[in-house]
């Protein structure tokens, strides 16, 4: 069992149509069982909720990941969150990667995954973006879908049909990305604009979290918790039960529209669920709902 208690944070924003949304959250990373260093990194600074993950050296992974969260923290801080401003603060994380002796390894980046509050239109949205195999899934009317499309060699098998999803989930080369921040890589993330609705709780993790539980095994410490420090805790031990392979991070976050009912933000109608809304996004995704075939090895038994 990990010796990490996380605590959460709340935060409530009156969004552009009057709306109250009121946002809680919780995070946590952690070394693993046998890696020697912890190269994950993590940021919580509303309205950026960010999970980092990086590679190469022995310590160019962790400068990496360090470089970009500390970029992405000081453009939080400036107040304007937008695709063109998440770009930029990752060319700079790229310069500073690349300014140090440790980073000079072929191999070194970093994954970089998260959602953002997008407040400047009305209705508010949410906008996920992603750069590698870190993942970002949204849980909504007990259905848990992937949002963000891993940027893998195995996703690209399977994207093609050459791969079951089932056959990736052990595939030896599970660990190659084809995109990461790096000093030879593009900074380009995708997005998936998605709309605020009540009851959604999304999980932000690194692929040590995703090697050790499958979706549904997410899906079964969602149900099991619904306050996010807990459910983090709860999913953080399973996972370092279960191996703790890699480094391991994690981010559940909470939304609650307590005027609105079970609908949109501006918006009394019920959202739709998650698999539908998010298949409705234009994005090259193999993602799928996680269904019932749980073992005791996912629910940390």
């Amino acid at each position: 069992m990990s010796e990490v208690r996380t605590t959460a944070q709340s935060q409530s924003v009156t969004l552009p149509g009057g709306d109250e949304v009121v946002l809680t959250w919780a995070g946590a990373t952690h070394r693993g069982r046998k890696r020697d260093v912890n190269q994950d990194a993590l940021l919580t600074a509303f309205p950026l909720f960010v999970v980092a993950d990086g590679m190469g050296g022995h310590i160019g992974g962790e400068i990496a990941s360090a470089s970009t969260v500390g970029r992405l923290q000081r453009m939080v801080g400036k107040g304007s969150i937008t695709p063109e401003a998440i770009e930029k603060a990752l060319v700079k994380a790229v310069r500073d990667i690349g300014e140090h002796p440790e980073t000079t390894d072929e191999g070194t980046g970093t994954t970089v995954t998260g959602v953002y509050l997008d407040v400047t239109g009305d209705p508010a949205t949410w906008v996920a973006l992603n750069i590698g195999d870190s993942r970002v899934y949204l849980a909504r009317e007990d259905v848990l879908v992937q949002v963000t499309t891993d940027h893998s060699l195995v996703q690209e098998l399977v994207a093609s049909g050459r791969l079951s999803p089932e056959e990736a989930e052990n595939h030896p080369y599970g660990n190659v990305i084809t995109r990461a921040v790096g000093p030879s890589e593009s900074v380009e993330p995708d997005y998936v604009r998605l709309d605020v609705c009540d009851g959604d709780r999304f999980v932000i993790c690194s692929d040590g979290l995703t090697k050790e539980l499958t979706d549904y095994g997410i899906l079964h410490f969602l149900r099991e918790h619904a306050e996010p420090a807990p459910a983090v805790d709860a999913m953080l031990d399973a996972a370092l039960e279960n191996g703790g392979r890699d480094n391991i991070t994690v981010v559940v976050l909470n939304v609650s529209l307590p005027g609105a009912g079970a609908g949109t933000a501006g918006d009394e109608g019920a959202c739709g669920d998650a698999d539908e809304r998010v298949a409705g996004d234009d994005r090259n995704s193999a993602a799928r709902p996680a269904d019932d075939s749980s073992t005791a090895a996912d629910r940390g038994e």
